[in-house]
Protein backbone atom coordinates (compact mmCIF):
# COMPACT_ATOMS: atom_id res chain seq x y z
CA UNK A 1 0.00 0.00 0.00
CA UNK A 2 2.83 2.53 0.99
CA UNK A 3 4.64 2.24 -2.61
CA UNK A 4 0.87 2.58 -4.66
CA UNK A 5 0.38 5.70 -2.54
CA UNK A 6 3.00 7.17 -2.79
CA UNK A 7 3.06 6.67 -6.34
CA UNK A 8 -0.74 8.30 -6.36
CA UNK A 9 0.59 11.08 -4.33
CA UNK A 10 3.18 11.85 -6.71
CA UNK A 11 0.38 11.92 -9.61
CA UNK A 12 -1.50 14.03 -7.13
CA UNK A 13 1.03 16.75 -6.51
CA UNK A 14 2.17 16.86 -10.47
CA UNK A 15 -1.35 17.45 -11.26
CA UNK A 16 -0.96 21.36 -11.89
CA UNK A 17 -4.78 21.70 -11.73
CA UNK A 18 -5.32 19.34 -8.46
CA UNK A 19 -6.64 20.81 -4.94
CA UNK A 20 -2.94 20.35 -4.06
CA UNK A 21 -1.45 22.88 -5.93
CA UNK A 22 -4.86 25.36 -6.80
CA UNK A 23 -6.06 25.15 -3.17
CA UNK A 24 -3.26 23.62 -0.86
CA UNK A 25 -0.36 25.13 -2.29
CA UNK A 26 -0.60 28.31 -4.19
CA UNK A 27 -3.98 29.51 -2.75
CA UNK A 28 -2.81 32.62 -0.27
CA UNK A 29 -6.60 33.06 0.51
CA UNK A 30 -6.43 29.75 2.48
CA UNK A 31 -3.35 30.68 4.69
CA UNK A 32 -5.93 34.07 5.33
CA UNK A 33 -8.42 32.16 6.26
CA UNK A 34 -7.39 30.87 9.51
CA UNK A 35 -7.35 33.68 11.57
CA UNK A 36 -10.49 34.78 10.04
CA UNK A 37 -12.59 31.36 10.91
CA UNK A 38 -11.16 31.04 14.22
CA UNK A 39 -11.73 34.79 15.41
CA UNK A 40 -15.46 34.02 13.58
CA UNK A 41 -16.19 31.15 15.39
CA UNK A 42 -14.99 33.00 18.76
CA UNK A 43 -17.96 35.31 18.05
CA UNK A 44 -20.37 32.63 17.50
CA UNK A 45 -19.27 31.62 21.28
CA UNK A 46 -20.08 35.05 22.11
CA UNK A 47 -23.30 35.18 20.90
CA UNK A 48 -23.74 32.24 22.37
CA UNK A 49 -22.86 32.95 25.75
CA UNK A 50 -24.85 36.10 25.65
CA UNK A 51 -27.80 35.14 24.09
CA UNK A 52 -27.72 37.04 20.31
CA UNK A 53 -27.43 33.42 18.91
CA UNK A 54 -30.75 33.25 17.05
CA UNK A 55 -32.96 31.01 15.67
CA UNK A 56 -32.30 30.34 12.21
CA UNK A 57 -28.38 30.31 10.03
CA UNK A 58 -29.10 33.43 7.80
CA UNK A 59 -28.03 36.49 9.47
CA UNK A 60 -25.81 34.77 12.22
CA UNK A 61 -22.37 34.79 13.15
CA UNK A 62 -22.08 30.68 12.10
CA UNK A 63 -23.38 32.09 8.59
CA UNK A 64 -20.18 34.08 8.98
CA UNK A 65 -17.88 31.21 9.87
CA UNK A 66 -19.27 28.77 6.89
CA UNK A 67 -19.18 31.56 4.49
CA UNK A 68 -15.46 32.12 5.07
CA UNK A 69 -15.21 28.32 4.84
CA UNK A 70 -16.76 27.77 1.85
CA UNK A 71 -14.59 30.61 -0.31
CA UNK A 72 -11.97 27.90 0.04
CA UNK A 73 -14.27 26.46 -3.02
CA UNK A 74 -13.33 23.02 -4.25
CA UNK A 75 -12.72 20.90 -0.94
CA UNK A 76 -15.49 23.10 0.93
CA UNK A 77 -17.99 24.30 -1.78
CA UNK A 78 -20.89 22.83 0.31
CA UNK A 79 -19.54 23.41 3.94
CA UNK A 80 -22.35 25.45 4.53
CA UNK A 81 -25.49 23.25 3.59
CA UNK A 82 -25.99 20.93 6.56
CA UNK A 83 -25.74 23.74 8.72
CA UNK A 84 -28.87 25.35 7.13
CA UNK A 85 -31.90 25.55 9.71
CA UNK A 86 -34.60 23.16 8.04
CA UNK A 87 -37.85 23.85 9.95
CA UNK A 88 -39.85 20.74 8.96
CA UNK A 89 -37.31 18.40 10.27
CA UNK A 90 -35.85 20.63 12.63
CA UNK A 91 -32.42 20.51 12.38
CA UNK A 92 -29.68 20.90 12.71
CA UNK A 93 -31.41 21.28 16.18
CA UNK A 94 -29.20 23.91 17.70
CA UNK A 95 -31.11 27.42 16.72
CA UNK A 96 -34.46 26.14 18.38
CA UNK A 97 -33.42 24.27 21.09
CA UNK A 98 -31.67 26.18 23.94
CA UNK A 99 -29.98 23.47 25.61
CA UNK A 100 -27.94 22.11 22.56
CA UNK A 101 -27.62 25.66 21.34
CA UNK A 102 -25.36 26.06 24.57
CA UNK A 103 -23.98 22.66 24.53
CA UNK A 104 -22.93 23.53 20.39
CA UNK A 105 -21.27 26.54 22.00
CA UNK A 106 -19.12 25.17 24.74
CA UNK A 107 -18.11 22.31 22.55
CA UNK A 108 -16.42 25.03 19.98
CA UNK A 109 -15.01 27.10 22.94
CA UNK A 110 -13.24 23.81 24.26
CA UNK A 111 -11.96 23.24 20.91
CA UNK A 112 -10.62 26.54 20.32
CA UNK A 113 -8.31 25.95 23.36
CA UNK A 114 -7.50 22.49 22.84
CA UNK A 115 -3.65 22.03 23.76
CA UNK A 116 -3.75 18.46 21.91
CA UNK A 117 -5.95 16.10 19.60
CA UNK A 118 -6.63 14.15 22.30
CA UNK A 119 -9.15 16.49 24.05
CA UNK A 120 -10.28 17.79 20.52
CA UNK A 121 -11.30 13.89 20.34
CA UNK A 122 -12.83 13.68 23.48
CA UNK A 123 -14.95 16.60 22.79
CA UNK A 124 -16.13 14.71 19.60
CA UNK A 125 -17.43 12.41 21.54
CA UNK A 126 -18.67 14.01 23.91
CA UNK A 127 -20.91 16.10 21.34
CA UNK A 128 -22.06 12.70 20.20
CA UNK A 129 -23.14 11.45 23.17
CA UNK A 130 -25.71 14.16 23.37
CA UNK A 131 -27.51 12.58 19.98
CA UNK A 132 -27.90 16.58 18.57
CA UNK A 133 -30.03 16.08 15.25
CA UNK A 134 -28.55 16.95 12.16
CA UNK A 135 -25.16 17.87 14.13
CA UNK A 136 -22.77 15.58 12.47
CA UNK A 137 -19.27 15.39 11.57
CA UNK A 138 -19.79 18.44 8.77
CA UNK A 139 -18.69 20.42 12.00
CA UNK A 140 -15.24 18.97 11.37
CA UNK A 141 -14.80 21.57 8.14
CA UNK A 142 -14.93 23.87 11.16
CA UNK A 143 -12.31 22.52 13.40
CA UNK A 144 -10.06 21.67 10.26
CA UNK A 145 -9.62 25.56 10.79
CA UNK A 146 -8.83 25.70 14.16
CA UNK A 147 -6.40 22.46 14.14
CA UNK A 148 -5.60 21.66 10.33
CA UNK A 149 -2.79 18.99 11.60
CA UNK A 150 -5.07 17.06 14.15
CA UNK A 151 -8.77 17.78 12.24
CA UNK A 152 -9.19 16.82 8.67
CA UNK A 153 -11.84 17.98 7.04
CA UNK A 154 -15.06 16.02 5.84
CA UNK A 155 -17.48 15.71 3.48
CA UNK A 156 -18.92 12.91 0.52
CA UNK A 157 -16.37 13.61 -1.67
CA UNK A 158 -13.82 12.96 1.19
CA UNK A 159 -15.19 9.70 2.19
CA UNK A 160 -15.71 8.07 -1.00
CA UNK A 161 -12.06 8.81 -1.91
CA UNK A 162 -11.55 7.31 1.25
CA UNK A 163 -13.79 3.74 0.46
CA UNK A 164 -12.02 3.54 -2.97
CA UNK A 165 -8.64 3.57 -1.41
CA UNK A 166 -8.91 1.62 1.21
CA UNK A 167 -11.53 -0.71 0.05
CA UNK A 168 -13.38 0.62 2.93
CA UNK A 169 -17.60 1.16 3.35
CA UNK A 170 -17.34 3.82 5.85
CA UNK A 171 -20.91 6.47 5.96
CA UNK A 172 -20.65 9.97 5.86
CA UNK A 173 -23.25 10.88 8.95
CA UNK A 174 -21.44 9.66 11.94
CA UNK A 175 -19.22 11.02 14.08
CA UNK A 176 -18.00 7.44 15.20
CA UNK A 177 -16.96 6.93 11.50
CA UNK A 178 -15.78 9.83 11.05
CA UNK A 179 -13.26 9.26 14.16
CA UNK A 180 -12.54 5.67 12.69
CA UNK A 181 -11.50 7.47 9.23
CA UNK A 182 -9.72 10.05 11.16
CA UNK A 183 -7.76 7.22 12.66
CA UNK A 184 -6.46 6.03 8.91
CA UNK A 185 -5.51 9.31 7.42
CA UNK A 186 -3.68 10.46 10.47
CA UNK A 187 -1.84 7.43 10.45
CA UNK A 188 -1.70 8.04 6.54
CA UNK A 189 -0.58 11.35 6.78
CA UNK A 190 2.22 10.95 9.48
CA UNK A 191 3.70 8.11 7.11
CA UNK A 192 3.91 10.57 4.27
CA UNK A 193 3.62 13.92 5.67
CA UNK A 194 7.28 14.84 3.92
CA UNK A 195 5.69 14.21 0.47
CA UNK A 196 2.62 16.11 1.47
CA UNK A 197 2.23 18.03 4.81
CA UNK A 198 1.65 17.68 8.20
CA UNK A 199 -1.55 19.85 7.72
CA UNK A 200 -4.58 17.50 7.04
CA UNK A 201 -5.91 19.41 4.27
CA UNK A 202 -3.29 17.63 1.95
CA UNK A 203 -3.83 14.64 2.22
CA UNK A 204 -8.33 15.46 2.60
CA UNK A 205 -7.12 17.31 -0.86
CA UNK A 206 -5.50 13.80 -2.09
CA UNK A 207 -9.30 12.05 -1.19
CA UNK A 208 -11.60 14.79 -3.01
CA UNK A 209 -9.51 14.23 -5.89
CA UNK A 210 -10.44 10.53 -5.67
CA UNK A 211 -13.57 10.91 -5.00
CA UNK A 212 -14.55 13.05 -7.54
CA UNK A 213 -12.54 10.59 -10.05
CA UNK A 214 -10.50 13.62 -10.90
CA UNK A 215 -7.36 11.08 -9.61
CA UNK A 216 -7.83 7.88 -11.31
CA UNK A 217 -5.02 5.93 -9.75
CA UNK A 218 -3.93 5.19 -13.31
CA UNK A 219 -7.02 3.11 -13.99
CA UNK A 220 -8.49 5.20 -17.00
CA UNK A 221 -8.48 2.50 -19.01
CA UNK A 222 -11.57 0.39 -17.60
CA UNK A 223 -13.97 2.84 -17.01
CA UNK A 224 -17.10 2.68 -19.00
CA UNK A 225 -18.55 5.41 -21.50
CA UNK A 226 -20.49 7.20 -19.16
CA UNK A 227 -18.34 7.72 -16.70
CA UNK A 228 -15.80 8.62 -19.13
CA UNK A 229 -17.97 11.63 -20.67
CA UNK A 230 -18.61 12.16 -16.70
CA UNK A 231 -14.78 12.59 -16.31
CA UNK A 232 -14.60 14.77 -19.34
CA UNK A 233 -17.11 17.08 -18.04
CA UNK A 234 -15.16 17.41 -14.56
CA UNK A 235 -11.67 17.83 -16.01
CA UNK A 236 -13.63 21.01 -18.11
CA UNK A 237 -15.01 22.39 -15.53
CA UNK A 238 -11.70 22.03 -14.12
CA UNK A 239 -10.08 23.66 -16.81
CA UNK A 240 -12.56 26.55 -16.35
CA UNK A 241 -11.89 27.01 -12.64
CA UNK A 242 -8.64 27.42 -13.11
CA UNK A 243 -9.22 30.27 -15.98
CA UNK A 244 -11.29 32.23 -13.93
CA UNK A 245 -8.71 32.07 -10.57
CA UNK A 246 -5.86 33.60 -13.21
CA UNK A 247 -8.31 35.75 -14.31
CA UNK A 248 -9.05 36.86 -10.42
CA UNK A 249 -5.61 36.84 -9.90
CA UNK A 250 -4.50 39.26 -12.57
CA UNK A 251 -7.35 41.43 -11.51
CA UNK A 252 -6.43 41.42 -7.69
CA UNK A 253 -2.74 42.35 -8.88
CA UNK A 254 -3.75 44.98 -10.77
CA UNK A 255 -6.16 47.05 -8.05
CA UNK A 256 -3.25 46.44 -5.74
CA UNK A 257 -0.72 48.05 -8.14
CA UNK A 258 -3.47 50.75 -8.47
CA UNK A 259 -3.79 50.81 -4.30
CA UNK A 260 0.17 50.85 -4.03
CA UNK A 261 0.86 53.97 -6.87
CA UNK A 262 -1.63 56.03 -5.56
CA UNK A 263 -0.59 55.86 -1.94
CA UNK A 264 3.33 56.54 -3.11
CA UNK A 265 1.88 59.03 -4.99
CA UNK A 266 0.40 60.46 -2.11
CA UNK A 267 3.61 61.04 -0.15
CA UNK A 268 2.63 57.69 1.97
CA UNK A 269 4.82 54.76 3.26
CA UNK A 270 3.05 51.88 1.18
CA UNK A 271 3.47 48.22 1.67
CA UNK A 272 1.82 45.06 -0.15
CA UNK A 273 0.81 42.06 1.63
CA UNK A 274 3.88 39.96 3.17
CA UNK A 275 2.77 37.48 -0.09
CA UNK A 276 2.47 39.57 -2.45
CA UNK A 277 5.46 41.62 -2.41
CA UNK A 278 7.29 39.53 -5.18
CA UNK A 279 4.11 40.16 -7.13
CA UNK A 280 3.98 42.68 -10.26
CA UNK A 281 1.37 44.02 -12.79
CA UNK A 282 2.07 45.30 -15.90
CA UNK A 283 5.77 44.90 -15.78
CA UNK A 284 5.52 46.72 -12.32
CA UNK A 285 7.24 44.99 -9.63
CA UNK A 286 5.73 45.79 -6.22
CA UNK A 287 8.77 45.50 -4.01
CA UNK A 288 9.60 48.73 -5.92
CA UNK A 289 6.93 50.52 -4.71
CA UNK A 290 6.64 48.64 -1.20
CA UNK A 291 8.81 49.45 1.73
CA UNK A 292 11.43 46.77 1.93
CA UNK A 293 9.59 45.39 5.93
CA UNK A 294 7.21 45.61 7.56
CA UNK A 295 6.67 48.48 10.32
CA UNK A 296 7.01 47.88 13.81
CA UNK A 297 3.50 47.93 15.21
CA UNK A 298 2.86 46.82 18.24
CA UNK A 299 -0.02 44.41 18.34
CA UNK A 300 -0.40 40.36 19.64
CA UNK A 301 1.78 38.10 16.97
CA UNK A 302 -0.79 36.36 15.70
CA UNK A 303 -3.00 39.71 15.52
CA UNK A 304 0.41 41.48 13.60
CA UNK A 305 0.76 38.45 11.06
CA UNK A 306 -3.30 38.86 9.87
CA UNK A 307 -2.27 42.39 9.72
CA UNK A 308 0.94 41.76 7.45
CA UNK A 309 -1.74 39.73 5.04
CA UNK A 310 -3.56 42.51 4.41
CA UNK A 311 -3.69 43.30 0.39
CA UNK A 312 -2.53 47.05 1.07
CA UNK A 313 -1.86 49.21 3.99
CA UNK A 314 -0.37 52.94 3.70
CA UNK A 315 1.53 54.57 6.24
CA UNK A 316 2.35 58.32 7.44
CA UNK A 317 5.74 58.83 6.43
CA UNK A 318 8.33 57.19 8.14
CA UNK A 319 6.45 56.06 11.06
CA UNK A 320 4.07 53.06 11.83
CA UNK A 321 0.55 55.34 12.06
CA UNK A 322 -1.62 53.28 9.55
CA UNK A 323 -3.56 55.95 7.61
CA UNK A 324 -5.75 53.63 5.14
CA UNK A 325 -6.17 49.99 4.63
CA UNK A 326 -7.43 48.08 1.74
CA UNK A 327 -8.56 44.73 0.93
CA UNK A 328 -8.92 43.58 -2.94
CA UNK A 329 -11.79 40.67 -2.71
CA UNK A 330 -11.71 38.88 -5.52
CA UNK A 331 -15.44 37.28 -7.27
CA UNK A 332 -15.97 34.96 -4.51
CA UNK A 333 -13.98 36.37 -1.16
CA UNK A 334 -15.75 39.03 0.98
CA UNK A 335 -16.02 37.69 4.77
CA UNK A 336 -12.11 37.03 5.12
CA UNK A 337 -11.13 40.43 3.90
CA UNK A 338 -13.70 42.44 5.69
CA UNK A 339 -12.63 39.99 9.48
CA UNK A 340 -9.28 41.18 8.50
CA UNK A 341 -9.46 44.94 8.31
CA UNK A 342 -11.84 44.43 11.50
CA UNK A 343 -9.35 42.89 13.57
CA UNK A 344 -6.29 45.81 12.48
CA UNK A 345 -9.75 48.64 13.32
CA UNK A 346 -10.13 46.51 17.10
CA UNK A 347 -6.39 46.27 17.43
CA UNK A 348 -5.24 49.80 16.99
CA UNK A 349 -5.30 52.75 19.36
CA UNK A 350 -5.40 55.35 16.44
CA UNK A 351 -9.12 55.22 15.08
CA UNK A 352 -8.18 57.93 11.67
CA UNK A 353 -7.31 55.11 10.13
CA UNK A 354 -9.67 54.08 6.83
CA UNK A 355 -10.74 50.81 6.12
CA UNK A 356 -11.59 50.17 2.22
CA UNK A 357 -12.53 46.68 0.10
CA UNK A 358 -12.27 47.34 -2.93
CA UNK A 359 -14.54 44.66 -4.60
CA UNK A 360 -15.44 43.80 -8.59
CA UNK A 361 -18.20 45.71 -9.69
CA UNK A 362 -20.93 42.75 -9.98
CA UNK A 363 -20.72 41.64 -6.33
CA UNK A 364 -21.22 45.35 -5.21
CA UNK A 365 -25.07 44.49 -3.71
CA UNK A 366 -23.15 41.57 -1.77
CA UNK A 367 -20.89 44.06 -0.05
CA UNK A 368 -23.43 46.40 0.95
CA UNK A 369 -25.09 43.33 2.17
CA UNK A 370 -22.11 42.42 4.37
CA UNK A 371 -21.44 45.79 5.45
CA UNK A 372 -24.89 46.29 6.56
CA UNK A 373 -24.23 43.09 9.14
CA UNK A 374 -24.57 44.95 12.94
CA UNK A 375 -21.49 43.18 13.62
CA UNK A 376 -19.87 45.08 11.60
CA UNK A 377 -21.41 48.46 11.91
CA UNK A 378 -20.80 48.06 15.79
CA UNK A 379 -18.62 50.90 17.25
CA UNK A 380 -16.59 53.90 15.73
CA UNK A 381 -15.33 51.83 12.91
CA UNK A 382 -16.69 52.80 9.48
CA UNK A 383 -15.93 50.39 6.44
CA UNK A 384 -16.02 52.14 3.02
CA UNK A 385 -15.60 50.32 -0.07
CA UNK A 386 -14.43 50.80 -3.80
CA UNK A 387 -15.53 49.15 -7.27
CA UNK A 388 -13.05 48.04 -9.36
CA UNK A 389 -13.96 50.15 -11.93
CA UNK A 390 -13.64 53.50 -10.12
CA UNK A 391 -10.27 52.77 -9.07
CA UNK A 392 -8.95 51.48 -12.67
CA UNK A 393 -10.17 54.55 -14.08
CA UNK A 394 -9.56 56.97 -11.87
CA UNK A 395 -5.55 56.27 -10.62
CA UNK A 396 -3.64 58.27 -12.71
CA UNK A 397 -6.33 61.65 -11.97
CA UNK A 398 -6.10 60.43 -8.06
CA UNK A 399 -2.30 60.22 -8.48
CA UNK A 400 -2.33 63.77 -10.27
CA UNK A 401 -4.83 65.91 -8.43
CA UNK A 402 -4.37 63.94 -4.44
CA UNK A 403 -3.05 65.82 -1.53
CA UNK A 404 -4.03 63.57 0.87
CA UNK A 405 -5.89 60.01 1.51
CA UNK A 406 -9.20 62.20 1.66
CA UNK A 407 -8.79 62.15 -2.38
CA UNK A 408 -10.27 58.62 -2.14
CA UNK A 409 -13.78 59.55 -1.04
CA UNK A 410 -14.29 60.45 -4.75
CA UNK A 411 -14.25 57.17 -5.86
CA UNK A 412 -15.65 55.54 -1.79
CA UNK A 413 -19.00 54.41 -1.22
CA UNK A 414 -20.68 53.90 1.86
CA UNK A 415 -23.16 51.38 2.50
CA UNK A 416 -26.57 52.61 3.29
Amino acid sequence: MSEHLQAIITQYKDDQESVYNTWFINNEERLKAFRSIRRGVLQVVDDIKHKRFGNDFKGSSLEFVLSCITEQKQVFEGASHPFYWKPKLRIPDIYENQVNKVAFGQFLENCLHAKNEEQVVKEIEKLDALKIKGLGPAVASILYFLHPTWIPPFNTAIINGFNYLFKDKKKLGSWSEYLKIREVIMDMNRKHCNALSSDTGAFAGLLFEIGTQKLLLGKDEYLSETERNRLEKLIEKRHKEKREETADENLHNEMQYHLLKIGNALGYDVIAASNDRSKDWGGNKFSFISLPEFPMIKLEREVLNTVKLIDVLWFQKGTPKVIAAFEVEKSTSIYSGILRLTDLSCSLNNKEEVLYLVVPDAREKDVIMQLSRPSIRKGDMEMKYICFSDLRQHCDALCKFGDDHSIMQKIARVAV
